[in-house]
């Protein structure tokens, strides 16, 4: 999976029924939390329905692919936020964004998804300054030495 340059690792964690969640984060992030206008968390969420094992179908995770690699796509030509995370499971994805602004990201995040079609997404914004949320997604990595 190309995401956008960086760092990145990925884990496997539960979910509060027990059920898997993979959770892939950037680690590269300290050019954006520098920046103290990087402050606003934006959760774009897609709930969909699975098998037992609450993981996507081949079908919904090709489209899923698809906006991530659009969103990417329009994040990086315009840097007005940086995608920090990817929650998958227990029939969920959550990409998790910090951003400037939550106008600008709302007007790139519909420009980048135009060409699909209408998504079953729904998106939570908050001020997180001190990236609390991040740290605690960054205390999931596997660290094998």
């Amino acid at each position: 999976m190309e995401i956008q340059s960086g760092e990145w690792w990925t884990s496997p964690t539960e979910s509060d029924n027990g059920r898997l969640i993979m959770v892939t984060g950037r680690r590269d992030v300290k050019k954006f939390r520098d920046n103290k206008r990087f402050s606003i968390r934006v959760e774009v969420s897609w709930t969909y329905d699975s098998g037992v094992d609450g993981m996507p179908d081949k079908e919904t995770s090709t489209l899923m692919e698809q906006a991530q690699e659009a969103l990417v796509a329009a994040f990086a030509k315009d840097p007005v936020a940086v995608l920090t995370g990817i929650f998958t499971g227990d029939n969920r994805r959550d990409w998790i964004f910090y951003t400037l602004s939550t106008h600008i990201f709302g007007r790139k995040l519909n420009e980048a998804l135009e060409s699909l079609p209408m998504l079953p997404l729904e998106i939570y914004c908050e001020n997180d300054p001190a990236w609390a949320a991040y740290d605690e997604m960054a205390a999931a990595e596997i660290h094998i030495d």
